[in-house]
C-alpha cells in the first residue's frame, strides 16, 4: 500500500471512528482545568521584574517547544498506527491553512484538544507542584509554557485569519506570529516551524536542516492526492 493510500485510509478511519472524533474534546476538557490548577499553585511572591523576565523566558521556550512538536508532526508520515489518523488530520493544515472564523477564546479551547503532548506535560507539572519540588522561578516558567502552548494556537489563528489593527501591531513588534514570517513555512520546505511568535526559528531551522526530510515532497503530496472531508476547524 502506498503512502497516499495509507493517508486516505487513515482519514477514513478518523471520520468513521468516534474515538478520533471525540478525542480532541476529551483532551481539551482535561488540559484546560489542569492549566487553571497549575496557575493556582504558582508562587507569586517574586518581584514584578522577576515575573516579567521569567514570562519572557517562558515565551521563548514555548515558541521553541511548540515549533519542535510542529516539526515532528509535519515530518511524521506514520498513518497505520493507532495515532495514524491524528497524524493524517494534522497534515491537512498545509492544504487548508485558514481557520473557521471563531472567537479567539474558542480557538484556545478547541485547538488545545489537538495538543496531545500537552496532556502528559500538564499532568507531570501538577504532580511536581503537588509534592513541592519546583523552585518558584522554575515553577512559574513551566506553568507559563503550558498556558502559552495553547495560546500559540491563538497566535497561529490570528496570523491566518485576523486583519485587526491591534493584531497587526502586535505582529509587527514580534509579540504574535507575523504573516510574512509564517508564509515562508507554507511557501518553502522544512523551515519556520515556530508559531507563537517565530523568535526561535533560527534554531529550529538548523535542527530541521540536519534531522528532517521536509514536508513538500512527502506529507504535502499525500494531502494533495486526498479529496475527502477536511478538518472541521478549517475554512
Amino acid at each position: 500500500m502506498t503512502k497516499v493510500q495509507e493517508f486516505k485510509q487513515a482519514m477514513d478511519t478518523f471520520h468513521r471512528n468516534p474515538f478520533y472524533n471525540r478525542a480532541s474534546t476529551v483532551v481539551s476538557a482535561i488540559i484546560i482545568p489542569l492549566q487553571a490548577l497549575s496557575l493556582l499553585w504558582v508562587e507569586w511572591s517574586l518581584t514584578a521584574w522577576q515575573h516579567i523576565v521569567l514570562f519572557l523566558i517562558a515565551y521563548v521556550v514555548a515558541d521553541f517547544v511548540n515549533g519542535l512538536v510542529h516539526m515532528f508532526m509535519d515530518n511524521n508520515n506514520d498513518y497505520t498506527s493507532v495515532v495514524g489518523p491524528l497524524n493524517a488530520i494534522f497534515h491537512l493544515h498545509h492544504k487548508h491553512p485558514r481557520y473557521t472564523d471563531r472567537h479567539p477564546i474558542l480557538i484556545y479551547i478547541f485547538e488545545t484538544g489537538a495538543k496531545n503532548w500537552l496532556l502528559p506535560y500538564m499532568a507531570l507539572l501538577i504532580y511536581a507542584q503537588s509534592i513541592s519540588i519546583l523552585p518558584p522561578p522554575v515553577n512559574f516558567v513551566l506553568v507559563m509554557v503550558g498556558v502559552l502552548s495553547s495560546f500559540a494556537e491563538v497566535s497561529h489563528f490570528l496570523c491566518h485569519n485576523s486583519t485587526s489593527p491591534i493584531v497587526r501591531f502586535l505582529q509587527k513588534w514580534g509579540v504574535l506570529l507575523h504573516p510574512a514570517h509564517h508564509a515562508i513555512h507554507h511557501e518553502a520546505d522544512n523551515v519556520n516551524y515556530a508559531f507563537l511568535n517565530g523568535s526561535t526559528d533560527f534554531l529550529l531551522n538548523t535542527i530541521a536542516r540536519h534531522t528532517c526530510k521536509g514536508y513538500m515532497s512527502r506529507s504535502d503530496l499525500h494531502v494533495e492526492a486526498y479529496d475527502g472531508p477536511k478538518n472541521s476547524t478549517r475554512a
